[in-house]
């Protein structure tokens, strides 16, 4: 969903907000440098198990519920969604130990992170800034995107809309926001298709 290509894998990458995801372990195992921040990470393998089993009926319930707003191809319906998603979290929890023993696990969230500045080349950021604008205060995306530029070189964030499908009304005025720094920031459309609406990340350098 970030457009990562062979030479950005080879970087310094932080995943911001990652949750029980098997990004990091994926890419640490093809010889990645990579450090997951997120406050989920503060509980062990057993309680996030226990966590993903609570909110996993839910989450169905609301997929199901909204069932039109997602695109489903390569994902063909729920029971396929929640197979790969299964999946994807097996391969955290097979990481995980080792990985918050390796440092490759931290606890820690927007908008302040434990890294000092330009520490990562690549800064990625999916499924919490702008998805949850309703929640998320604009103050808080603001101070949320200055930190990922304070900590990286490039900031990659995925995706622009709220959870109804819509751009969500923070964009232009953290745009605004940054551009005073004097950073550049663009839009790049994407090649992930899943929720309607969501194909573009924001990316600033």
């Amino acid at each position: 969903m970030f457009l990562l290509t062979d030479a950005d894998l080879q970087k310094a990458v932080l995943g911001c907000g990652d949750g029980p995801a098997a990004f990091n372990a994926q890419l640490t195992k093809v010889g990645g440098n990579v450090i997951s921040a997120d406050p989920i990470y503060r509980f062990s393998t057993r309680e996030i198990h226990s966590r993903v089993r609570g909110v996993c009926p839910e989450i169905v319930r609301e997929v199901s519920k909204n069932f039109d707003d997602y695109i489903w191809e390569s994902i063909h319906d729920i029971n396929h969604l929640v197979q790969v998603r299964m999946e994807a979290m097996a391969r955290f929890f097979d990481d995980y130990e080792k990985g918050k023993q390796a440092g490759r696990y931290i606890n820690a969230s927007l908008p302040e992170l434990p890294f000092g500045d330009n520490a990562f080349d690549i800064a990625l950021c999916s499924h919490y800034l702008f998805l949850y604008s309703d929640h998320v205060s604009l103050e808080q995306h603001i101070l949320s995107m200055k930190e990922l530029c304070r900590v990286a070189h490039e900031v990659r964030v995925y995706l622009l809309v709220t959870l109804d499908g819509s751009r969500s009304q923070h964009v232009s005025p953290i745009i605004e926001s940054l551009a005073v720094d004097g950073v550049d920031v663009s839009f790049q459309k994407v090649r992930y298709r899943f929720q309607k609406g969501a194909d573009e990340m924001l990316v600033v350098k």
